[in-house]
């Protein structure tokens, strides 16, 4: 499985526990584990998307250039 899949896979997990916090929140029950594990998928969609601090800096320092 590539990285963009696993990511992609990670979205879709996300988007159904989501829609299980917004039943029980309709519902009026608790959603503590739901809203764990939507932490926690949350955290490694970001560690799988991050970029490096220097390709920050180049991109944030071609963009600022353009309109010089």
């Amino acid at each position: 499985m590539s990285q963009s899949q696993y990511v992609k896979m990670l979205e879709r997990e996300i988007q159904k526990i989501n829609k299980k916090i917004d039943l029980k929140i309709l519902q009026g029950l608790d959603y503590r584990k739901e809203a764990r594990d939507h932490k926690l998928l949350l955290k490694k969609v970001r560690y799988n998307t991050r970029t490096s601090f220097t390709n920050k800096l180049v991109t944030l320092f071609f963009r600022t250039n353009i309109y010089a």
